[in-house]
C-alpha cells in the first residue's frame, strides 16, 4: 500500500519485513529478496545490534567482515555526537544542548539499539521544556515500542502523552496521539475503541510516519465492520467521503464493505476470501486473524438470520454461495458458542430464530440482583441480632 503523502517511519518498513520473514504463507523466493533488502538495510544504517539479534535468531547469517565495519562507524558517529554534546554544554546555550542530546537519541534510534535510544530519550526529556517538543519524545518512544511491538512500552507512552495534555498541546499532536492509540488498541484486540479513535482521526490524519493513508482506511475500516451498527456504519465509514476516496486502491475493500451493507452475502464471501492474505501477511492483525475471522462471521450471519423468523438451511446457503453442510457446521459452532440466538432443526432443514428480548432480560436479571440482595440482609440481620 502506497501513502499518498509523507514519509512511513524506515525502521516500521524493516519491522514488516522482518515479521514476513517468519511467515510460512510467504514463499522462498520472496524470502530471499526480503533478506537481501532487510541486509542492505542494516548495512545502510549501522544497525550492529539489531544485526547480531537477528544473527542470534538466525534470521540472518554472520558476516562478520559487515558487523566490524558497522561498529567501527558506530564508533565514529558517537565519537562526533559525544563532542557535539560537550561543545553545546560549555560553549552554547539550553536549546543546543537539548538538538545535540536529540540527535543521539535519534542515532540510537537508527541503529536499532532500543535500550541506548530509550535512556537517551529519557536524559533528552530532562533537557526539554515545551509541552510539544516532550509530546515529540513520547512519539519516538511509541515507535520505538511497535517496532519492538512492546505493549508494555507503547501502554505506558500512551498514558504519559495524555498526561502531558493536561499541561498543554496541540491538535495536532492530540490528533495524531489518537493513530497510536487506535493502532494500540487494535494490536490487542479492542478492536470497538481502536475504531472510534480511527474514525475521529480520518479528516486529520497526518501520521504517515508509522504507516500510509491508505493503510489507515484499511485498519478503519476492518474494525469498525465488526464494531459499528448498521446505520453508524452507513454515516460513519460507507457514505464518509474520505474512506471513498481511498478504498477503491486497496483490493477486495470495497467489495468487502459494500456488499456486507447491501446485503450480498455470496459477493461479501467472495471479497471475505480476497481479504484474508491481507490480514494474515498484517503485522498488527496476524494475531489476531482466527479471531477476527469469527468476529466477522458472526456479524455477517447475526445480519442474515435478523431478517427471518426462520429461513431453511438450503436458502442460506445458496445466499452465501457455500453448502448446506458448511452452513451446518458453521452455524452449529456459533450457535454453542452463544454467538448466534437460534436453534438447528435438522430433520426439517430450517433455522429458527430466538432474538433475546432485551426488557425480559433485563426484568430477569433485577429480579435475580432482588433476590441475591434480599438473602445478604436477611443475613446481615441475623448477625445483628445475635
Amino acid at each position: 500500500m502506497e501513502g499518498e503523502e509523507g514519509i512511513q517511519q524506515p525502521q516500521l518498513v524493516l519491522a514488516h519485513k522482518l515479521f514476513l520473514l517468519t511467515q510460512n504463507d510467504v514463499d522462498d523466493i520472496e524470502k530471499v529478496r526480503l533478506r537481501d533488502e532487510v541486509f542492505t538495510f542494516i548495512l545502510t544504517n549501522d544497525m550492529a545490534p539489531l544485526y547480531e539479534t537477528l544473527v542470534a535468531n538466525k534470521v540472518l547469517n554472520l558476516d562478520q567482515k559487515a558487523l566490524d565495519s558497522m561498529r567501527a562507524k558506530i564508533g565514529d558517529e558517537l565519537k562526533k555526537l559525544e563532542d557535539k554534546i560537550a561543545d553545546a554544554e560549555e560553549n552554547l546555550g539550553e536549546s543546543e544542548v537539548r538538538e545535540a542530546h536529540l540527535a543521539k537519541s535519534l542515532f540510537y534510534i537508527r541503529i536499532g539499539d532500543k535500550e541506548k535510544a530509550l535512556e537517551q530519550l529519557k536524559l533528552t526529556e530532562s533537557k526539554t521544556v515545551a509541552v510539544g517538543q516532550k509530546m515529540d519524545l513520547v512519539f519516538y518512544t511509541l515507535q520505538i515500542g511497535f517496532f519492538h511491538m512492546d505493549f508494555d512500552l507503547i501502554s505506558k507512552s500512551i498514558d504519559k502523552a495524555k498526561n502531558l495534555f493536561e499541561e498543554g498541546g496541540d491538535w495536532e499532536r492530540k490528533n495524531r496521539l489518537k493513530v497510536y492509540e487506535g493502532l494500540f488498541c487494535m494490536s490487542t484486540r479492542n478492536f470497538k475503541k481502536a475504531a472510534d479513535l480511527f474514525l475521529d482521526s480520518i479528516s486529520t490524519f497526518t501520521t504517515y510516519e508509522i504507516f500510509p493513508y491508505d493503510t489507515f482506511i484499511f485498519y478503519t475500516v476492518l474494525t469498525s465492520i465488526i464494531s459499528l451498527d448498521r446505520v453508524s456504519l452507513k454515516q460513519k465509514v460507507v457514505d464518509a467521503p474520505e474512506i471513498l476516496t481511498v478504498i477503491g486502491k486497496i483490493p477486495y475493500l470495497s467489495d468487502f464493505m459494500n456488499s456486507l451493507y447491501d446485503c450480498q452475502y455470496r459477493s461479501f464471501f467472495t471479497a471475505f476470501a480476497g481479504l484474508t492474505e491481507h490480514i494474515k501477511l498484517d503485522r498488527y492483525l496476524h494475531p489476531h486473524f482466527r479471531y477476527y475471522m469469527r468476529e466477522i462471521r458472526t456479524v455477517v450471519y447475526s445480519q442474515f438470520l435478523e431478517s427471518y423468523k426462520s429461513v431453511t438451511i438450503e436458502a442460506m446457503a445458496k445466499a452465501f454461495g457455500v453448502t448446506v453442510d458448511f452452513i451446518d457446521v458453521e452455524l452449529s459452532r456459533f450457535i454453542a458458542a452463544g454467538k448466534l440466538h437460534c436453534k438447528i432443526d435438522k430433520v426439517a432443514g430450517v433455522l429458527e430464530t430466538n432474538r433475546p428480548d432485551a426488557k425480559n432480560a433485563l426484568y430477569q436479571s433485577t429480579i435475580k440482583q432482588g433476590d441475591f440482595l434480599l438473602n445478604r440482609i436477611q443475613k446481615l440481620s441475623r448477625v445483628i441480632d445475635l
